[in-house]
C-alpha cells in the first residue's frame, strides 16, 4: 500500500529537489576535503542534471525513492574552475508523513553483513 501512495505522480522528487540533495551532499564531502586536504574551495555549481532512475521503496517505514542519474560539476577555486563531466550518483530521498519535506538519506554500513544506519538531513 505504501508504494501504491508513493508512486503517485504528486509525491516523486523533482529534478529541482534531487539538485538540492546532490548539493547538500556535496557541501558534507566539501567541508571533509577541505579540512584534510586544507584546500580552499569557493563553492560548486551542479549543472546538466540527468535522472535516468527514481525508484520507490520504503526507508524505516516511510515511503523513499532512490534516484539515480549523472550530473556535471563544476568547482570553484580561488583561481580556476574544475569541471567534472558526466558524474553519476546514488541517492536516496525520503518524503515525511505529512508529505510537505523531503529528507536526503545517506546509508552507513558497519559492515556488509548488517543493515544500514541511515542518516537523515532536511533538504530546504
Amino acid at each position: 500500500m505504501l508504494l501504491t501512495a508513493c508512486g503517485s505522480i504528486g509525491l516523486l522528487p523533482t529534478s529541482q529537489l534531487v539538485q538540492k540533495a546532490i548539493a547538500l551532499q556535496l557541501e558534507q564531502t566539501q567541508q571533509q576535503l577541505q579540512q584534510k586536504l586544507d584546500l580552499d574551495f569557493q563553492g560548486f555549481e551542479i549543472k546538466k542534471l540527468s535522472i535516468s532512475e527514481q525508484k520507490p521503496l520504503t526507508i524505516q517505514s516511510l515511503p523513499a525513492f532512490r534516484v539515480r542519474g549523472n550530473y556535471d560539476l563544476v568547482i570553484k577555486l580561488p583561481k580556476r574552475r574544475l569541471t567534472q563531466l558526466q558524474q553519476p550518483f546514488e541517492i536516496y530521498l525520503q518524503v515525511q508523513q505529512e508529505g510537505k519535506t523531503w529528507r536526503l538519506l545517506l546509508p552507513e554500513r558497519v559492515n556488509k553483513d548488517t543493515q544500514p544506519i541511515w542518516h537523515s538531513y532536511l533538504i530546504l
